[in-house]
């Protein structure tokens, strides 16, 4: 876990250290990016500081973005991805925990992407038998933007949400503009009409090359239920795919398409290795040959 990143596709990008629920004010607190000890702290007066553990006077950028605090090793661009949700009055948005995973981010990537485990290991919740079948979808890599959208994903769920009152076929949207995080936008129950959906997050912080620290949460339009049991069903999610993930191997991703057998429900998977193959990434990754 503790080999140092030399890969300039991850260093020059902002990765989450944080979410802000979980900062202690003026307290200064640990953590691993990209095989680096660091230290990060937030003030009485708000400003934020990254520092090595190693040397005081190695500091990082630091940015507040989504509720969480980013940092970078490297050169990161001006801004996030932007993610509209999180300032609409009528959501909540909830951070649902921090999960270790001894996987690398990529693995856990995909994992986030794949419908088709739902019957399998989140029985009764976001699938069930016999509806097994990932019906066709669309795959868009989009240069301009830098990321990829698969769209008309749709799936049936016996409880899709806690604000689910019975199982149904819902929509889907999965968007990964970023290495290392993805989303996904998924029908609102009693909002389809409007074509609003809910966003489930999750923003990976590589600590080694087969270690991660997985931030989750959720920017749902929920008024019922509170923001707690909203936290706790979703740690229920992926507490199931914990044990899945961390007995993947090799616990690196390959890039290369023929490492590794592929089906149709796979495609979203493949653009993403493709995607990752094609800006020249390493870490964390068995590269193509």
């Amino acid at each position: 876990m503790t080999q140092h990143c030399d890969d300039p596709v991850v260093l020059n990008q902002w990765h989450p250290l944080s979410s802000f629920n979980e900062i202690v004010v003026g307290q200064k607190h640990r953590t691993v990016l990209l095989g680096r000890s660091l230290f990060y702290q937030q003030t009485a007066q708000g400003e934020l500081f990254v520092w090595s553990c190693d040397n005081v006077s190695f500091v990082l950028p630091t940015k507040r973005a989504y509720g969480f605090l980013w940092t970078s090793l490297g050169i990161p661009p001006d801004e996030l991805f932007a993610v509209g949700e999180i300032d609409e009055p009528d959501r909540q948005n909830v951070a649902t925990g921090v999960f270790g995973v001894n996987v690398s981010f990529g693995r856990a990537i995909e994992n986030f992407l794949d419908m088709g485990h739902f019957p399998f290991v989140h029985t009764g919740i976001l699938g069930e038998e016999p509806h097994t079948e990932v019906k066709e979808y669309d795959v868009d890599v989009s240069e301009s933007r830098d990321e990829i959208m698969a769209t008309r994903c749709r799936f049936y769920q016996p409880q899709a949400s806690l604000a689910s009152e019975a199982g149904a076929d819902v929509d889907y949207i999965f968007r990964v503009p970023h290495t290392n995080c993805a989303l996904l936008y998924k029908s609102s129950p009693g909002y389809e009409a409007e074509g609003r959906m809910d966003v489930i997050y999750m923003f990976l912080q590589p600590m080694g090359p087969e270690w991660t620290r997985a931030h989750t949460g959720m920017c749902v339009i929920d008024v019922a239920n509170s923001y707690e049991s909203i936290r706790y069903f979703q740690q229920i999610i992926f507490g199931q795919d914990k044990s899945i993930l961390e007995n993947q191997f090799p616990k690196r991703l390959p890039l290369d398409s023929r490492a590794e057998t592929p089906i149709r429900a796979d495609k979203s998977a493949i653009a993403y290795r493709r995607w990752l193959a094609k800006k020249g990434l390493t870490y964390g990754v068995i590269p193509s040959i």
